[in-house]
């Protein structure tokens, strides 16, 4: 710890000679992405917690770190001996960071932060909490810039082309979708910062995030322009040429500002209405940076809605779907192959968590189309697994043995399709409260898949039938119970998303058909057991009478549950029918794809139980 203490002192010495009070540091890039490169990890870099989500505030006095449940367990253990307090965020009586700043700042100070790692929604929020005691806002300093001597460089990586007949949809048809909604909001203009966004949008993917194929890239529309932005190194010859088939201007990555600033907004105006009002621009300010925020703030009239592109791309075409369905019982094969090995080589030779997770890896590599993880995979073992987000690496990893189970989630990205799973294997002897744990987990993965509902529902209208076998026991888990997954795209995509927890910023969204959800409930005991059994579902449409449409989900992964665990006397008769047909189907759809021994294998795990 003494380096993070090194760093924090550093930090400090900057700020005090920027006459910067607060500063804060959030887990972000220049887009919000989810996942960020490391050139971006600096809030890693000074507190030394390895989370994907955490912010760090830092003044002369303390610091302090916000994360979500997922991280408790691992923020507690990372932070131990740094100095910086933990705040559980959403826990009784911790404060968020605005409330916190709120309560710490004095009359007239300065809060400093990098404006183009905070989403404008979150800076206008600030301004609005510190208004009365006239905090001021040092927004263009990123301050650690000059301390980490070693820092990596932007990523930078050549654009990829989809082919059309794996889109479903060009990228005319896609424009004129965009400019439709444009025109709806009497928007004259459009700025797009969401990477998956705007690579959906251009049918085009990348490089410079892992595990996300997204390039580092800005677009901005008017109803006749189109300006995208990308990293010279991105752009090939092929590209350029792309780009001039469907009227797209190629622009500077860097250049993004200066553009903003010099764009002839009067004129663009006046020459298309003789009116010499400011045009109004779409934009979404959860996804715009503050930065360009304060300058397209002065230049026009912003229209904050959710990018048209998100609610798009977030209902699959059936071009996508059957991608989809096809790349997901392959994955699923990879899977199942996968908990045969574990299951016949626990105790015959040296597994760890780490070396699970590298075959898993390994089996996904060999597949026609893989691209890359959508994300590094999750193999925790015992009470490791009861961090939801623990990541074992070669040097910090423990040994398997025949007894216990290993939570392993996973998933790739594929030309066809972004997967996603876990399964909770038993690889030995385990109490009957772990199986207990386990069969309401399976119970409510297979409640919330077999759901009918009729359309209007938002996935908070369903999420209870995912906990209630577990609220009945007195037991949650701190995260949501689904979250929409792309089309070789990020593995985490909105609007779409399952969780219960009514949030004034948190994006809710109607299930529409052919959006795609995971369906993950779970148990996380501290110090003894993790469990989770995610399958991934397509909401589709069912029977339409005189109440309305309703709507099912269909399965997209077929992998089995782990039976060993499973005990049905905490099931009801339901349950074991749903457990059953759903093992049949795995068996009907998955045999086909593995080796002999493999399939004798899956015919004995898949059995029908009673």
């Amino acid at each position: 710890m003494s380096s993070i203490k090194k760093r924090m002192e550093l930090l400090r010495e900057r700020m005090k000679a920027e006459q910067i009070d607060y500063y804060l540091i959030p887990t972000a890039d220049y887009h919000n992405s989810e996942y960020v490169s490391d050139y971006f990890k600096v809030r890693e870099f000074l507190s030394g917690f390895t989370g994907s989500n955490g912010s760090l505030v830092i003044s002369q006095k303390e610091a302090g770190l916000w994360t979500d449940g997922r991280y408790f367990i691992q923020a507690e253990k990372e932070l131990e001996g740094s100095g910086i307090i933990l705040f559980r965020m959403l826990e009784e009586g911790v404060p968020t960071i605005q409330e916190y700043l709120e309560k710490q700042m004095r009359e007239g100070q300065t809060l400093g932060f990098d404006g183009r790692v905070v989403n404008s929604a979150y800076g206008k929020k600030l301004e609005q909490a510190l208004k009365t005691k006239n905090i001021k806002f040092c927004y263009k300093k990123d301050l650690a810039d000059s301390l980490w001597m070693d820092r990596p460089a932007i990523p930078a990586h050549p654009v990829m082309i989809l082919p059309e007949n794996i889109c479903g949809q060009s990228v005319k048809e896609k424009l004129a979708q965009v400019r439709e909604t444009m025109e709806q909001e009497n928007c004259q203009a459009h700025i797009v910062s969401k990477l998956d966004d705007l690579m959906w949008l251009f049918n085009i993917r990348g490089g410079d995030v892992e595990c996300n194929p997204v390039a580092l890239s800005y677009g901005f529309f008017t109803m006749t322009e189109c300006y995208l932005f990308l990293q010279k190194e991105a752009v090939s010859e092929e590209l350029r040429k792309y780009a001039e088939e469907y009227g797209i201007t190629l622009m500077d990555y860097n250049e993004i500002e200066n553009f903003l600033q010099e764009f002839p907004y009067m004129d663009y105006q006046s020459r298309n209405t003789g009116n010499e009002q400011k045009i109004h621009i779409l934009f979404d300010d959860k996804n715009v940076n503050y930065s360009l925020y304060r300058i397209l703030q002065e230049k026009a009239e912003l229209v904050n809605k959710e990018n048209p592109t998100e609610k798009l791309k977030a209902k699959k075409n059936p071009v996508e779907l059957a991608q989809m369905q096809e790349i997901y019982l392959k994955d699923s094969a990879a899977v199942t192959k996968f908990i045969y090995w574990l299951k016949k080589n626990i105790g015959k030779m040296e597994i760890t968590e780490y070396s699970a997770a590298m075959y898993l890896d390994n089996l996904r590599k060999e597949m026609e189309g893989f691209l890359d993880l959508s994300f590094p995979t999750i193999s925790g073992y015992k009470e490791n697994a009861a961090m939801m987000h623990y990541e074992a690496t070669a040097k910090d990893h423990k040994e398997l043995k025949p007894e216990g189970m290993l939570l392993v989630d996973s998933g790739g990205q594929y030309v066809g399709g972004t997967t996603d799973v876990t399964r909770t294997i038993v690889l030995g002897e385990i109490s009957q409260e772990v199986k207990e744990h386990f069969t309401a987990v399976a119970v409510g993965m297979l409640n919330l898949s077999n759901a009918h509902f009729l359309y209007g529902c938002t996935g908070r209208n369903l999420d209870i039938l995912a906990r209630e076998p577990l609220w009945n026991k007195g037991i949650d888990y701190k995260c949501g119970t689904g979250h929409g997954i792309g089309y070789i795209l990020n593995v985490h995509e909105g609007p779409q998303n399952i969780r219960w927890r009514y949030s004034e910023d948190a994006k809710e969204a109607v299930l529409e058909e052919g959006m795609i959800l995971s369906d993950e409930p779970g148990v996380y005991i501290e110090g003894s057991h993790g469990i989770r059994t995610e399958n991934v579902i397509v909401v589709r449409k069912g029977e339409k009478n005189g109440d309305g449409q309703f709507m099912h989900f269909d399965t997209l992964t077929y992998v089995p549950i782990d039976l060993d665990a499973i005990d049905t006397a905490y099931m009801q008769p339901k349950d074991i029918e749903r457990l059953n047909v759903y093992h049949k189907a795995v068996y009907e759809k998955i045999s086909p794809l593995l080796e002999e021994e493999e399939r004798e294998w899956l015919a004995e795990v898949t059995r029908p139980v009673s």
